[in-house]
């Protein structure tokens, strides 16, 4: 049967799928019949994004660790900065090529366990120009990226799990688990000192457009926001 692709954000799923969008389980995308097309034009797919973006570096921040995000860069990240037709376009490039399956711990997703694949930005800081810059982008499964940002699995409860699974994949001692978290939030609260600049420029050089981020002296009030969030499991 002929079919045409579609780029359907999750949240908007049901309505595609309401308008006659029908789901490929193995290519892992949505499509529909040429008769269904012009009510589902709104999602027709855009061209694919190249495996490799313009100066991405796929060796950046190898392996499972911890990689909070400074404070002072919360709300400037990928999904934030452009459409959810773009974020669908760069989840499904990114999962493809890591073969569907986590590039930490190797897991597929599962839905059973509600274990998702996602992508994780990868940034390099540099702080003589306090530029941020997306450097990668990696896919992770739901818990490898919760252990990522274990900040944000210890304000939701999760602490604890993040550990377990942080010494698991990487077959680390208790004792080095916890120097390695005391070293990320170190680094954290040093990066969270000043703002950045937000660079994304291996999304703008292949033709993604990013919308600015919020200004960074708007970004404390938001975070703090996100927080409370958060904290009542609304994030």
């Amino acid at each position: 049967m002929e079919r045409i692709w579609l780029d359907v954000p999750f949240e908007e799923k049901d309505q595609a799928k309401a308008a006659g969008a029908r789901w490929d389980a193995a290519a892992k995308r949505w499509y529909c019949p040429p008769s269904k097309a012009p009510a589902l034009e709104r999602w027709t797919s855009r061209p694919d994004l190249p495996d490799l973006l313009p100066g991405e570096d796929r060796t950046l921040g190898r392996g499972l660790f911890i990689d909070m995000v400074p404070s002072t860069c919360w709300f400037t990240n990928v999904r934030s900065c452009v459409s959810p037709r773009d974020w669908e376009r760069i989840r499904r490039m990114v999962t493809a090529r890591a073969g569907q399956r986590c590039e930490t711990c190797g897991a597929p997703e599962d839905r059973a366990r509600r274990r998702w694949l996602e992508v994780h930005e990868r940034w390099a800081y540099d702080d003589a120009t306090q530029v941020q810059k997306l450097g990668r982008l990696i896919c992770l499964c739901t818990d490898c990226h919760a252990t990522t940002h274990y900040g944000l699995a210890g304000i939701r409860g999760r602490a604890a799990e993040a550990r377990s699974h942080l010494q698991k994949v990487t077959g680390l001692s208790v004792s080095d688990v916890s120097i390695l978290i005391e070293v990320a939030t170190e680094d954290y609260y040093r990066r969270s000192s000043h703002p950045w600049t937000l660079d994304l420029s291996i999304l703008t050089e292949t033709g993604i457009t990013v919308a600015p981020p919020p200004e960074a002296e708007d970004r404390p009030a938001a975070a703090k926001e996100g927080l409370y969030r958060a904290s009542r499991g609304k994030w």
